[in-house]
């Protein structure tokens, strides 16, 4: 009797609260003086800095200093005086989320500064064992769904064959990567800080031999 062969996808996606946050934060300013302008976001970047210095943060980062200029036109056309911008962005991390909130608050009002993002995400060591679970996880669905399938058709049990990342193993569209973590973006308008959970997922492709 020939063999019948079942090649399925297992599948498995679990929440994990998150356990730390990025903000992104820009001072961006602009006027009719380059030196006037350079100073406002200098000033405004310090004070981001002290606050900084003040607050509970894992780390951060800021970039150097920008300028640029450009010569605007109204709207019957005629060229308007230059207008000189500077600019100065940081990124900054933080496990305590109280410490992030006071931080938010202390600097949103501060001249120039934008809150331009700000995303949640689990710990390195949660991401790797969260990884190990749900690789797991989406095996077993695997294993699973192939019973079922075998079962179906009269079949008893089934041994799985190959395991392999999806795409491997000849079937469907290949993928890069069978993990995806999902990071959710508070809505940075309202200052939202109670984050959902992370949601992390696994797909297989795996071949079973039924009898």
């Amino acid at each position: 009797m020939a063999e019948t062969v079942i090649t399925v996808q297992g599948s498995f996606s679990k929440h994990y609260p998150a356990e730390r946050a990025d903000a992104t934060i820009s001072v961006h300013l602009e006027g009719a003086s380059r030196a006037d302008t350079i100073d406002s976001v200098t000033a405004s970047a310090d004070a981001v800095r002290a606050a900084i210095d003040a607050s509970t943060v894992d780390r951060w980062s800021s970039d150097r200093l920008q300028t640029w200029d450009e010569k605007p036109w109204s709207n019957d056309g005629a060229q308007l005086p230059v207008v000189f911008h500077a600019r100065i962005g940081f990124t900054v991390r933080f496990s305590d989320f109280e410490a992030l909130s006071a931080w938010l608050e202390s600097i949103v009002d501060l001249p120039g500064v934008a809150v331009d993002s700000l995303s949640w995400d689990v710990t390195e060591s949660t991401r790797t064992a969260a990884t190990a679970e749900v690789r797991s996880r989406a095996v077993k669905d695997a294993v699973a769904k192939a019973s079922v399938y075998a079962q179906s058709i009269g079949l008893a049990s089934v041994t799985a064959t190959a395991v392999a990342d999806p795409g491997m193993l000849g079937v469907g569209a290949p993928v890069t990567s069978d993990l995806r973590m999902v990071k959710v973006a508070a809505d940075v308008s309202q200052l939202s800080l109670k984050p959902a959970d992370i949601e992390i997922e696994a797909t297989v492709d795996a071949r079973f031999v039924a009898s």
